[in-house]
């Protein structure tokens, strides 16, 4: 007696089969897309670092596009109703997970961070600024695209299925997955070594894939005694890559012009002595500004070059745009300081304070200096921001903005003083060319990012998030000035980061 499939187990069968084909040729897609994540992150330069790219791209982009298939696709498979509709209801979930993917991808090379519950505020503040710009015409041809790419799903699934018997012959299948799967095993292996390792070309990796949660395994390793947690521990404390190597600034350069008629004046205080004088002279007070240099050396150079003082170091011999610029365009210059304050930038441009000749100004002053120099003649004939709150006793420290100029942001912070004095005379160049700040007459986010020391300072919604060398963070509640036990919104601080890295160049 022969038995036979009967026709609905055959149907369940060729269905399967056409979805693994259908889910394989969408794992091409996805990891073709998912490259637009690793071009948007510095490439690692070691060889464990590549690989584990490498594997880590293969393994999670497929692991997670074949999950979504076993998940919403597979099920339908084995319904057995018309493969028409299973073939249509698997285009419609293919397009819209690749849209989804592709949507992430490009968040995630503009702003550095995924689609998810703690980026839900930044993401809604971004796409309501972009939505309100959309037109009729515009919403239109978005609808026209995905139309188009769920056009191209359906006809991708129907050639599939009628070409089903032909690709079960070649027998690929088994190699593919195999390789996927050991892709996928491989980079969770190496990523449990570097973990334990503290391997920096691995670890810094983390975030560079949606819904990727890389394998650790400190606890059983340190229970079968393959791992030292106290020394773990120690070294991860001891520990400190700020990737910032070799630089390129200006990111790009900077072309624009300025007004040779203007008159600016940014006076920035190096004490903390109060200023008795300068609030009745009818400036503007902002008060939620942030001095984020813990030096006196590090407050010139953030001034000047408008980005933190981490770079200190790696900026030696290079000119800061706020001085370059204007002075190539013949524009005079000078800065005032007091004789206290070496520094090879200002030696070409040391002024005495009585020098009263037209263009930019600039001086570095201590408190009782500023009350002398900022008076209601200089206010008049100026366009004035006297920036207070230096304490290099305890880095990141809240100060006050005075100035008879029209800003727009409810925080600041040192960085943001250049792109403003530059704005303010005349140069809309982009900002992210030349620095991490913002400009103050038009801010395009509503959060700070600085360092001072060995730490990260993030500063959005009332909090001031503060990230130590080691990991370790602390949340404070700028309002009362106490510790909140709020969850570390950690795709904010990856986009802080890596707007903070940006003139790193890749290794």
């Amino acid at each position: 007696m022969i038995l036979a499939e009967s026709p609905r187990r055959q149907r369940v069968t060729k269905l399967v089969n056409w979805g693994h084909w259908f889910a394989l040729v969408n794992i091409v897609i996805a990891i073709t897309i998912a490259s637009v994540f690793i071009f948007s992150s510095p490439l690692p330069d070691t060889v464990i670092g590549t690989g584990f790219l490498l594997a880590n791209w293969f393994g999670h982009i497929s692991f997670m596009t074949f999950f979504g298939f076993v998940i919403f696709v597979l099920p339908l498979c084995y319904l057995a109703v018309s493969p028409r509709i299973i073939k249509t209801a698997a285009s419609i979930i293919a397009a819209l997970g690749l849209a989804l993917l592709a949507f992430d991808a490009l968040l995630f090379n503009r702003t550095g961070f995924h689609i998810g519950f703690s980026s839900a505020p930044l993401l809604r503040s971004e796409a309501q600024t972009q939505i309100s710009h959309f037109s009729l015409q515009e919403w239109g041809f978005l609808a026209l695209l995905f139309i188009v790419w769920f056009g191209f799903q359906l006809i991708l699934a129907n050639a599939i299925w009628k070409r089903i018997e032909r690709l079960q012959k070649r027998r690929i299948g088994v190699p593919v997955s195999s390789f996927f799967i050991v892709c996928f095993v491989a980079s969770h292996a190496v990523h449990v070594w570097a973990d334990a390792k503290l391997y920096q070309p691995v670890i810094k990796q983390d975030n560079m894939f949606p819904l990727s949660y890389p394998a650790t395994a400190k606890t059983t390793m340190s229970r079968y005694g393959l791992l030292d947690l106290a020394r773990y521990q120690e070294r991860k404390e001891l520990q400190f890559d700020p990737e910032i190597h070799k630089i390129t600034y200006p990111v790009k350069p900077v072309y624009c012009s300025v007004k040779a008629q203007e008159n600016v004046v940014l006076v920035v205080q190096t004490d903390q002595q109060p200023l008795t004088k300068l609030p009745n002279l009818g400036l503007k007070t902002h008060s939620d500004y942030y001095s984020t240099a813990s030096s006196l050396e590090g407050l010139i150079m953030t001034t000047l070059f408008g980005v933190p003082e981490i770079y200190e170091g790696t900026l030696t011999g290079e000119n800061p745009v706020l001085l370059a610029l204007p002075v190539a365009q013949g524009m005079a210059v000078s800065i005032h300081t007091d004789s206290q304050l070496p520094n090879v930038l200002l030696k070409g441009f040391r002024q005495p304070i009585s020098n009263e000749h037209r263009g930019l100004h600039l001086a570095f002053l201590p408190g009782a200096k500023i009350e002398q120099y900022v008076d209601s003649k200089l206010i008049e004939h100026n366009k004035v921001i006297v920036a207070t709150g230096f304490n290099n006793s305890t880095g990141a420290a809240r100060g006050t903005l005075f100035t008879n100029l029209d800003l727009d942001a409810s925080i600041a912070s040192t960085e943001d003083l250049a792109p403003t004095v530059l704005n303010a005379l005349g140069c809309n160049a982009p900002v992210n060319f030349y620095s991490t700040g913002r400009n103050l007459l038009s801010p395009s986010r509503g959060w700070l990012v600085s360092t001072t020391g060995d730490k990260v300072v993030v500063i959005h919604n009332n909090q001031q998030i503060e990230v130590l060398s080691n990991g370790s963070y602390e949340i404070t509640n700028m309002t009362t000035g106490q510790r909140s036990n709020e969850v570390l919104n950690v795709d904010l601080l990856s986009t802080a980061i890596k707007h903070l890295t940006r003139f790193s160049s890749p290794q």
